[in-house]
């Protein structure tokens, strides 16, 4: 994990806007419209090197590959893992039932709409473990032409693939999940070895409350996780706890979110986890209280936080001066040196989803990085 003694670093959740050209023919892979694989592939290449130069151009020092190449952070795992042939899976957000007009508004974005969820029907195996390493060699190039602090790349936590993904093959939930984290593996060690961090994103832990596991009650919820976190940490116990983070969401839609589980009740297990460093949502309105939770609970030695101080799904460019006031409150509680500055969430979870326009989430970017800069003063002189 990059740290910095100097000042405060700046990166981001993951996911980006995609170009129009390439929306299109992802839409068509997903549709099952057949596809120039070579050109898909080199297009692909081209939006990475195009979206790590604005990143780096924004002043964002930890950078990815806005995670071009994939459907989504979580369903592209259908076409790298066997084992996902079966019906797709419904969904219901216990919050957005109680509003069913905005759940359809939700639902019926573009990128949303389309997602495929085929529930797991065979035993779960590796399918194509080029897919990781092109990845990597994508960020590698276009990293090279870039003064980047470092790079990261995501994938999807063994939780998150049991959230999106129903069980209709193994004989129970523990062994599914570890399924999936033995069969998820591959991709992780192939980030690392490439030398990036890896991000391992987790909704699960969030998100999972009111959706995968509405029917349980906090106790039997705090149980559960509990073995999402003994996967994570058994499909990663190869790669080095400083190489590895965990962005923690509670499911970055537009909704009115007040059925998440509060961070409190969460977090001691979260910290369990072998990742060195914590994404968190922390500017958007429904948790941006939780730095508080600091005040009584003691960041493990070891451990970043990246606290979200910009939104993944308003079209506001936030202050500076309001980004420096965020970065400070978390600097005041955990040390200066174990902060991050990152966004909520991303802003291309879903192919073609496009909640904050394009060109408003660099201008959120470089706000980001000036706010880092006020921040920095303040903190270093």
């Amino acid at each position: 994990m990059q740290r910095s003694t100097e000042r405060f670093l700046t990166t981001h959740t993951g996911s980006l806007p995609r170009p129009d050209d390439l929306i299109r023919m992802m839409y068509a892979k997903e549709e099952g419209v057949p596809v120039d694989k070579q050109a898909l592939a080199a297009r692909v290449r081209s939006a990475v090197a195009e979206v790590v130069k604005k990143q780096a151009d924004a002043g964002i020092d930890l950078i990815n590959d806005g995670e071009l190449s994939k459907p989504s952070y979580a369903t592209y795992i259908k076409d790298r893992l066997n084992g996902f042939g079966g019906t797709g899976n419904t969904f219901v957000y216990q919050d957005l039932a109680e509003y069913p007009k905005l759940a359809q508004r939700v639902f019926g974005d573009p990128g949303r709409s389309r997602r495929k969820t085929p529930a797991c029907n065979a035993p779960i195996t590796v399918r194509d473990a080029q897919a990781a390493r092109d990845d990597a060699d994508n960020l590698k190039a276009a990293l090279a032409q870039t003064k980047a602090a470092g790079g990261f790349m995501s994938a999807a936590s063994p939780g998150v693939v049991s959230l999106f993904f129903r069980n209709d093959h193994y004989k129970d939930f523990e062994t599914y999940i570890y399924a999936i984290a033995d069969a998820m593996r591959d991709e992780y060690e192939t980030v690392t070895k490439a030398g990036f961090v890896l991000q391992i994103d987790c909704p699960d832990l969030g998100m999972g409350r009111h959706i995968q596991y509405a029917d349980l009650d906090l106790k039997e919820f705090r149980k559960r996780i509990g073995l999402h976190i003994e996967a994570f940490n058994h499909a990663t116990q190869n790669i080095p706890p400083e190489q590895l983070r965990m962005h923690l969401c509670w499911g970055n839609y537009e909704g009115p979110h007040h059925r998440d589980v509060a961070l409190a009740d969460i977090v001691d297990i979260v910290f369990k986890a072998r990742a060195s460093a914590i994404s968190l949502e922390a500017a958007n309105p429904r948790h941006n209280h939780e730095w508080a939770v600091f005040e009584t609970v003691k960041l493990p030695a070891g451990k970043v936080l990246i606290p979200g101080v910009i939104e993944s799904k308003s079209n506001f460019v936030e202050h500076p001066e309001l980004i420096a006031q965020r970065i400070g409150r978390y600097a005041k509680l955990v040390g200066r040196e174990n902060v991050i500055a990152g966004s909520d969430c991303g802003y291309g979870t879903w192919v073609g989803q496009a909640a904050v326009d394009p060109d408003v989430v660099f201008a959120k970017f470089k706000a980001m990085a000036e706010g880092a800069r006020l921040a920095s003063k303040q903190f270093w002189g």
